[in-house]
């Protein structure tokens, strides 16, 4: 019998497959309670409403594609004298996002999106708090790869005319078109980073 001490969990558990391998709309709280083995009562206990459950799915996936990010760059080597390698770790963060690709592909058999995407294009214009929710999301993603960029831009490796301040916008879009053409596509989600790299790269010097 599940423990109702993990009831909240298993409910953000289920809520974050369900809304990735399917959609938010597509699926109703009596669907999501018994998919978590939770009764109706003890979800409206957790969350107000469903959309209240999407922002802590939300909040798991950030989490983890925070960590990945964080784990992909700490291990890439440093430049000469000790600096960050800042074209390095634009191309680890490509990988990073790669391997969480590949990685729903292998779980659930197919490419099934970015999750921030997916609910983006299914709820920016119907719920402007989960929108909130969704752009601070990827106002942190751009954020992260600002400083790389900036850093990029101080070390030289940038090709001439490249908008360090623009950049970041730029690789966010790419990353999310990517994504969405190979989950329409129903291509092999290992072509993700190799496209992602090319793109990072043609905006950097070569050999950097």
């Amino acid at each position: 019998m599940p423990r109702t001490s993990d009831a909240r969990e298993r409910l953000v558990r289920s809520a974050a497959r369900l809304f990735l391998t399917r959609s938010y709309q597509s699926v109703g709280v009596e669907e999501l309670c018994s998919a978590a083995d939770v009764r109706r009562g003890s979800f409206y206990h957790f969350f107000p409403g469903k959309s209240d459950l999407a922002k802590a799915v939300i909040d798991r996936h950030a989490a983890a594609l925070w960590a990945r990010l964080d784990e992909a760059t700490a291990v890439t080597a440093p430049a000469p004298g000790g600096a960050v390698d800042a074209a390095a770790h634009l191309h680890a963060m490509a990988d990073a996002v790669g391997e969480i690709q590949t990685g729903f592909e292998a779980r659930f058999g197919r490419v099934v999106g970015c999750p921030f995407g997916n609910l983006a294009a299914e709820l920016a214009t119907t719920d402007d708090v989960l929108r909130e929710h969704l752009a601070a999301v990827f106002a942190e993603w751009e954020r992260r790869l600002a400083v790389l960029c900036r850093v990029a831009a101080d070390q030289g490796v940038l090709r001439d005319g490249v908008d360090p301040g623009l950049l970041p916008k730029i690789l966010v879009a790419q990353f999310q078109g990517m994504i969405l053409l190979a989950k329409t596509g129903r291509s092999d989600a290992s072509q993700i980073p190799r496209a992602l790299h090319q793109v990072i790269a043609a905006n950097l010097r070569e050999g950097a």
